[in-house]
């Protein structure tokens, strides 16, 4: 399974990199315009990640923005709904509203800063990819 964690603060993301490892390989970009780089090499190698965990309040573009581009590349490219990339969502608890409102359709799941191991096991399940 390819995962790509989106987080631009350095111990979350290798508090990430070290909980997700275990389910496949982890690449990391610290910012909105670096995601959408690395997304779009992954799909036009034909090697498309199989999750994405995404924080939202990240740098350049954030993440509502990021996964709104990311489904509609996906719907350009004409990928299934049941084959698009899953995406886990990762906010703190004051972003919770802003998420559900923001982001209706395009997330599979998401969870509350602070994450814990346990939550990303429980995700993981969720999204089937355990």
């Amino acid at each position: 399974m390819r995962i790509l964690i989106v987080e631009d603060d350095e111990a979350s993301g290798m508090f990430l990199q070290k909980a997700l490892s275990k389910y496949g390989d982890c690449d990391i970009t610290v910012d909105g315009m670096e995601t959408l780089e690395a997304y779009l090499i992954a799909l036009q190698e034909g090697m498309p990640y199989d999750l994405i965990s995404l924080d939202i309040m990240i740098p350049k573009v954030n993440g509502v923005k990021v996964l709104n581009s990311i489904r509609e590349m996906e719907r350009k490219k004409r990928v299934k709904k049941n084959q698009r990339v899953k995406v886990m969502v990762i906010t703190a608890l004051s972003e919770t509203q802003f998420v559900t409102d923001s982001l209706t359709e395009g997330y599979d799941i998401y969870i509350e800063k602070p994450v814990y191991k346990k939550d990303l096991e429980i995700a993981m399940k969720k999204l089937g990819l355990v």
